[in-house]
């Protein structure tokens, strides 16, 4: 539950402050993150099963919101207008987002690895 609490706050200051941040970065943070806490969450609901399940179930997930964008019905363009709308539906395709969310979640799984090796020592 911390790691998706941390990987919110790390995401939205990725959005405040990107000025700060290296184009690529400021570029990109935002949507792996916001996959890496898809990711975290899908652990956090799924404690028993393995980092595959959570991966395959992010990446759906995922792929699924950004598909969802292609889809412009003025219900659905009207939560999107809202702040939570936005940043859980997002507003538009955009393909190179499928990667940036593969990234976070790969990310996310790497670390989560890392994170049970250490405490099982």
């Amino acid at each position: 539950m911390v790691s998706i609490v941390v990987v919110i706050l790390l995401g939205l200051a990725s959005r405040k402050y990107n000025h700060f941040l290296p184009l690529f970065v400021a570029e990109n943070a935002g949507d792996a993150l916001w996959a890496m806490m898809v990711y975290f969450g899908w652990r956090f609901l799924l404690i028993g099963k393995s980092i595959r399940s959570a991966v395959v179930l992010s990446l759906i997930f995922s792929f699924g919101i950004e598909f969802s964008q292609l889809y412009q019905a003025d219900w659905i363009n009207r939560i999107r207008g809202t702040v939570l709308g936005a940043l859980v539906l997002g507003h538009g395709f955009l393909a190179v987002d499928l990667l940036r969310y593969l990234t976070g979640i790969l990310i996310g799984s790497l670390i989560d690895r890392i994170a049970l090796k250490i405490n099982k020592v």
